[in-house]
């Protein structure tokens, strides 16, 4: 056997083949695959015999007998048993060291990439900020989701295009624009030291603010208590009145004046007058708003880019809303001609929902010719799927979008029969805090730039615990600006790995100071057994030099514990696997921290000695098996966006 071309794949296969070979010479339907038997003790892999009863006449026992005993082990096999009417496999020891170490040394970074049979090429589009606002932790959450998502599906073979859409313009934007207009007297982000999103995003609290002391004035008028009784013999609130007679609710007084605001904002409000009529202004093309508009969006767009850059992820293409909101008009008015949609009585054309298994009808533009979301949304994919040729598209968006996606994605079938599985929405859970939910026109959210400055400040601060028990055992104290550093990436290590080991539908707390944990499954501790192995090398290069990898070497690790780590790295590429075809990171940061936790205990062990072993070819061989470990940990935090750190 070639153990150079043996791959971790290629152990099941090569397995499933013994068997088959036998099987088929006893006129037996080949199998299609084996599992894992439910008691290790038992074996490896194994099948039943039930589905051969019939054919050979037999008790599925005796057939399990006739089979173990015709199965001949071989170099990478080491025995064939019938427990019942089962047949178990067991391989050697030895043969696993030999394909599982040889791959993961082999491959390196790329360790866990398999065999990716059907490449294809993958459309991701996440982050879709809004330019009123700096990026909070929600943000943070689908950035890194869809920056890891994207590196996975790379890692595998598959080709990837990531994207993101800006939304620059509407109401909320005209928000922040009216505030600065009217309040700004003239300042910029350089004139006062302050982030442009955060510039651009405290005029949107600044509006948000003198809205609602403007409406708490107008319900003290004597307007407000006329609208009050109309609103009391409406149905709204009629069925007010109700709940909070059946203590299901708020007095109705509180039922309307917190319910209200938006008629509020649309028919009385100064300040909702004022915004409308800038963002009538905008879409006119009027010379100083356009002009505001730009100005406010870069000083936005300035500080997005130091976030990303900061966060660690990037795009291929950035759209923007302002340039593709009227696509999708025409799309929508063709397909009223061709009767895919339809055209109502006050002008408006709609989508029958009942053609994708839905109630209702879906307005693609309004009866005076505007469009919504949806139509954007229709034009932008068709836009990207005749520009790039993608087999698929993937949206990253919180889940609370959901029924968007539903009826986008079977409009667009209907539209295009060669799109009607190619998209996906990968949805996510929302991040919270241990003290609750975020608010962001109150401006009480977890911006993302202050999270990363707390975490790089708490890994610092348990860096310079470790640099004074460092400094007591004579080592050099390491310099102000090392120490940041470190901190900066053990404390993005900690969020990103946070953030991505749970499943993405999950909704998250995120806890700042569990997240850093160097003894728990989180990204410090994944950091420091990488950087455990780095010292394990200069160690070693400094007795002697490694001899290259053989196959012969990985037959002295044959202890459970260094099978433990061999385990936990033949289990790396179906991690990865499973987390391309599902677009869920946690397997792969599972799988990232199993590697790492085998390691440690191997590692830790008295009766495993690496460095100075007496016994120079196991010593060799377990620091091949250590790199194995550090080549596998690089690859799972690079895939989901996490540099690694030689020095902890």
């Amino acid at each position: 056997m070639d153990w150079n071309t043996v791959t971790i794949d290629g152990i099941r296969e090569h397995a499933l083949a013994r068997v088959n070979e036998i099987l088929e010479s006893r006129g037996l339907d080949a199998l299609v695959g084996l599992m894992s038997p439910p008691n290790p003790e038992m074996g490896d892999l194994g099948f039943p015999c039930f589905p051969y009863a019939r054919v050979a006449r037999k008790a599925p026992q005796a057939i399990a007998q006739e089979l173990a005993e015709a199965l001949k082990a071989d170099e990478l096999i080491a025995s064939f048993s019938a427990e019942g009417p089962y047949v178990n496999l067991r391989f050697r020891p030895e043969g696993i060291a030999r394909v599982v170490l040889g791959e993961a040394l082999r491959d390196g970074a790329l360790f866990g990439s398999g065999d990716q049979l059907n490449p294809l090429h993958w459309m991701i589009e996440y982050s879709a900020p809004n330019t009123n606002k700096p990026q909070h932790l929600g943000h943070v959450r689908n950035n890194v989701l869809g920056y890891a998502v994207s590196r996975i599906l790379a890692h595998v073979g598959h080709t990837v295009t990531r994207v993101n859409l800006i939304n620059d313009r509407g109401i909320h934007i005209c928000k922040s624009m009216l505030a600065y207009q009217r309040l700004g007297e003239g300042a910029t982000p350089e004139s006062t030291g302050v982030k442009g999103d955060h510039f651009v995003g405290d005029f949107y609290v600044r509006f948000e603010k003198a809205f609602s002391e403007e409406y708490a004035s107008w319900l003290e008028s004597g307007e407000a208590a006329k609208e009050y009784e109309t609103w009391l013999e409406s149905r709204a609130g009629k069925t007010a009145r109700k709940n909070h007679n059946e203590k299901k609710g708020p007095e109705p007084r509180k039922a309307f004046n917190s319910g209200y605001k938006t008629t509020f904002f649309n028919e009385y409000s100064d300040w909702g007058r004022a915004a409308k009529e800038m963002l009538v202004a905008w879409e006119a093309g009027d010379e100083a708003v356009v002009s505001l508009w730009k100005t406010m969006n870069q000083w936005v767009f300035d500080g997005f880019d130091a976030t990303y850059a900061r966060l660690g992820v990037g795009f291929d293409q950035v759209y923007y809303e302002s340039e593709t909101y009227l696509l999708g008009k025409d799309l929508v008015e063709n397909g009223q001609e061709s009767g895919t949609f339809q055209k109502l009585d006050d002008g408006a054309i709609v989508f029958d929902l009942e053609k994708i298994g839905k109630k209702g009808q879906k307005v693609l533009l309004r009866r005076d010719g505007t469009s919504v979301y949806m139509t954007q949304d229709l034009g932008t994919a068709i836009r990207r799927f005749d520009e790039y040729k993608m087999d698929r598209m993937a949206y990253v968006v919180a889940d609370e979008q959901a029924y968007h996606f539903e009826v986008l994605f079977g409009v667009l079938g209907t539209l295009r029969e060669e799109l009607k599985d190619a998209c996906m929405h990968l949805s996510y859970g929302m991040v919270h805090l241990p003290e609750g939910k975020m608010k962001s026109r109150e401006g009480k959210v977890v911006d993302a730039d202050d999270l990363m400055d707390e975490m790089t400040a708490l890994a610092a601060g348990e860096i310079r615990a470790r640099e004074a028990d460092a400094q007591g055992r004579g080592e050099a104290p390491l310099s102000e600006e090392e120490i940041l550093h470190r901190a900066s990436v053990i404390g993005l290590a900690a969020l990103k790995y946070y953030l991505l080991s749970f499943t993405p539908a999950a909704t998250v707390t995120f806890d700042p100071k569990k997240s850093i944990d160097f003894l728990g499954q989180t990204g410090p501790y994944c950091l420091y057994a990488f950087a455990r192995v780095q010292s394990l090398l200069r160690k070693a290069a400094a007795d002697s030099a490694l001899p290259p990898f053989s196959a012969e070497l990985a037959d002295h690790l044959t202890s459970p514990l260094e099978q433990g780590v061999l385990k936990a790295l033949q289990e790396f590429p179906s991690a990865f696997r499973w987390a391309a075809t599902n677009g869920d990171t946690s397997k792969v940061a599972d799988q990232t921290y199993r590697v790492a936790k085998a390691f440690s205990a191997f590692y830790n062990d008295k009766n495993h000695q690496i460095v100075g072993n007496p016994n120079a070819a196991v010593g060799a061989a377990r620091l091949h098996l250590a790199q194995g470990v550090a080549n596998a940990i690089e690859a799972g935090l690079s895939a989901l966006g996490i540099e690694t750190l030689d020095r902890m």
